[in-house]
């Protein structure tokens, strides 16, 4: 019973995050492309696209090594007794860290998909978490979040008009 409650929290919170990186992962990386249109970094994204699959794999996992000190820093604060600042901390780096992990793998993913091994693991990776997604939007707490979201925007559809209603 323990072991199937702490795999249920498991599976939960490794599919919320999932889900916020598949929620953020095109926008936030479209966000930096468009940092992309200025000189430096048009020059910057081609020489990341013409790396080798090696040099681009590093590049690929840079921001993840560099931000792993700012969230251990935010956990500190939060040990320290600054919680919100830690937790902002955090956030910060993970939608900053989405962003560019993002973009970097848009740039860097040809280079990639040319080792087997990383294309390999890509493909297994996706299989995984599409299947974990797929899990969890079929069950019955995401169904009722679904239904309650759905409710709230007929809800405020209804709003809307009735306030743009000349009277």
């Amino acid at each position: 019973m323990l072991r199937r409650a702490l795999r249920a929290l498991f599976t939960w919170t490794v599919a919320l995050l999932i889900l916020f990186e598949e929620w953020g992962w095109v926008p936030l990386a479209n966000a930096l492309a468009r940092l992309g249109r200025l000189p430096f970094f048009r020059w910057l994204e081609a020489r990341i696209q013409s790396l080798p699959p090696y040099a681009a794999l590093l590049v690929f996992f840079a921001p993840m090594i560099a931000l792993f000190p700012v969230k251990v820093f935010g956990l500190w604060l939060i040990g320290e007794g600054s919680g919100f600042l830690g937790v902002g901390i955090i956030v910060v780096a993970k939608i900053a860290g989405t962003a560019v992990v993002a973009r970097l793998f848009m740039l860097t993913q040809p280079a990639l998909m040319r080792l087997p091994w990383f294309a390999r693991l890509y493909g297994r990776w996706t299989a995984w978490k599409d299947a974990l997604i797929a899990r969890v939007r079929a069950s019955a707490a995401w169904r009722a979040i679904a239904r309650a979201k759905a409710e709230a925007r007929a809800v405020w559809q209804r709003v809307r008009s009735a306030l743009a209603r000349p009277e």
